[in-house]
């Protein structure tokens, strides 16, 4: 789940290579929400190796009210840091675009 500095939207999605998708979002490559509401801070996710089973969790946490995907990030990131925010260094020019 991605939200802006405010923490005032969430966005929740999946990807094949977190890294690269959230790099994309952070250097607004991506068209559409996130792009228009700043989201760029990574402050909750999860893996799977079943792309089935990533889209029906995707599905029900969007059918959530706001309250309990709250909740859900303060589990494990109770201050709602940026969990990518060491990710790239500025020289780097981000991850691999490649898939994977």
């Amino acid at each position: 789940m991605l939200t802006n500095r405010w923490k005032t939207v969430l966005y929740t999605g999946i990807t094949n290579s977190l890294q690269r998708r959230v790099w994309e979002h952070k250097q607004k490559l991506v068209p559409g929400f996130t792009k228009q509401y700043n989201c760029e801070y990574l402050v909750y996710f999860e893996t799977y190796n079943d792309v089935v089973q990533a889209i029906a969790r995707e599905k029900q946490i969007k059918g959530w009210l706001r309250s309990k995907k709250n909740a859900l990030i303060a589990e494990v990131n109770p201050e709602w840091k940026d969990l990518s925010a060491d990710w790239y260094s500025p020289e780097s020019g981000g991850p691999s675009l490649r898939s994977g």
